[in-house]
C-alpha cells in the first residue's frame, strides 16, 4: 500500500479550515501562541475602526500576544464579515463588527451569503445611539413639531442617511412606521455630503451616529430632535430620546459593536476569548476611550444568541415595512 503524506496533509488542512475536523485539545490548551487578527470591515477612521483598535489593544494585553487590526472594507461591511465567516475556526481570525455587516446586510441583499448564525459570538462590546436632526432652515425644533409637520404634508419632506440599508436608514424607517409618517429617503455616501445638504436646507432631516452629529448640533448648524435609544446618552444627556414622544414610545435602535469568531470555534478557545473580552470591558482606559467617542460599553454576560436573534427580527420588520432591497 502506498502512502501520500503530502496529499493527506493538504486534505487535512482543508478539512480543518472548513471546520470538518475539530482542533486537538493541545491546540486549545496552548491558545494563543501567535498573533491574532481582528478584521474591521470598514476603512480606517470610523467608529467601527476606533472600537476595533481599542478592543485589539486590550485583547493583546489580556492574551499576551500581538493582536492586529486588518481593515477589509467594501460592500457595506459584507466583504470583511464574509472573510471571517469562512476563516479557520482556530481563534486567530476574529471580526469586530457592527449590526450592519453582522445582522442587516443579509436581510437586504441576496448576494450576501452569510448570516449572523455563521459566526461564533464572543461578546457584545458597546453601543451608540443615532440622532435624528432637522435642518435649521426647516424651523422645526422638537419631536412633536417634527411629527405634526410631516403628517400635515405627506410626501413633501425628505430625510437623508449614509446609505440604503444602514442602521441609520432603518432607524428613520422605524420612526416612520411607528408614527405613521410619509417621507422620502435620500442615501448619501457618508455624512460629509449629507451635512452639506442639511446646512443648505436641501434636505429637511437627517440621521447621524451620535458621535458624528454632536459637533454639528453643538455648533448650532443642525437641530437635534431626539436620540434613537430609549435611555439618554451620558455623552449628550441634554438630547431626549425620541421614545419620550407617545407616537414613538417603542423607538429603540442603536449602532452596536460585537466581537465574533468563525463558526465551529472550539469551546475552550471561545471561553478564553470571552474571558479576555470581559476583562477588557472593565478596564478603565478602555471604557474611557469608548465613552469619549460617544459609545456605551456593553454590560457583561449578554446572551449573544438571543440578542442577535431579537435584533435580526427587529430589522426584518423594518426592512419589510420599508421594502428595502439592494
Amino acid at each position: 500500500m502506498r502512502f501520500f503524506p503530502v496529499r493527506f496533509s493538504s486534505l487535512l488542512s482543508l478539512a480543518l479550515a472548513a471546520g470538518l475536523v475539530p482542533l486537538a485539545h493541545g491546540q486549545a490548551d496552548t491558545y494563543p501562541d501567535r498573533p491574532i487578527t481582528v478584521v474591521v470591515a470598514y476603512p480606517p477612521g470610523g467608529s467601527t475602526d476606533l472600537t476595533g483598535r481599542a478592543v485589539a489593544d486590550q485583547l493583546s494585553k489580556k492574551l499576551g500576544v500581538p493582536v492586529v487590526v486588518e481593515n477589509v472594507g467594501g460592500a457595506g461591511g459584507a466583504i470583511g464579515a464574509h472573510k471571517v465567516s469562512r476563516a479557520a475556526p482556530d481563534g486567530y481570525t476574529l471580526l469586530l463588527g457592527a449590526n450592519n455587516e453582522i445582522a442587516i446586510n443579509r436581510l437586504i441583499s441576496p448576494s450576501v451569503k452569510y448570516s449572523y448564525k455563521d459566526f461564533t459570538p464572543i461578546g457584545l462590546v458597546a453601543s451608540q445611539p443615532m440622532v435624528l436632526v432637522a435642518s435649521t432652515q426647516s424651523g422645526i425644533k422638537t419631536t412633536d413639531q417634527f411629527i405634526k409637520t410631516v403628517k400635515s404634508r405627506p410626501g413633501k419632506y425628505i430625510y437623508g442617511s449614509s446609505g440604503v440599508g444602514t442602521a441609520l436608514h432603518l432607524s428613520a424607517e422605524m420612526a416612520k412606521q411607528q408614527a405613521g409618517l410619509f417621507m422620502s429617503h435620500i442615501p448619501y455616501r457618508g455624512v460629509g455630503p449629507l451635512t452639506t445638504d442639511l446646512y443648505a436646507g436641501t434636505v429637511d432631516f437627517g440621521v447621524y451616529v451620535l458621535s458624528s452629529g454632536l459637533p454639528h448640533i453643538r455648533g448650532g448648524k443642525v437641530v437635534a430632535l431626539g436620540i434613537t435609544e430609549k435611555k439618554r446618552s451620558a455623552v449628550a444627556p441634554e438630547i431626549a430620546p425620541l421614545a419620550d414622544h407617545p407616537s414613538l414610545s417603542q423607538m429603540d435602535i442603536s449602532v452596536w459593536f460585537a466581537l465574533m469568531a468563525p463558526p465551529q470555534l472550539p469551546e475552550a478557545i471561545a471561553a478564553r476569548l470571552r474571558k479576555a473580552l470581559a476583562e477588557s470591558l472593565q478596564t478603565p482606559e478602555f471604557r474611557k476611550k469608548l465613552e469619549d467617542s460617544g459609545s456605551t460599553v456593553a454590560p457583561l454576560n449578554v446572551e449573544m444568541n438571543g440578542f442577535l436573534a431579537e435584533e435580526s427580527a427587529k430589522y426584518q420588520k423594518i426592512v419589510n415595512f420599508a421594502n428595502i432591497k439592494e
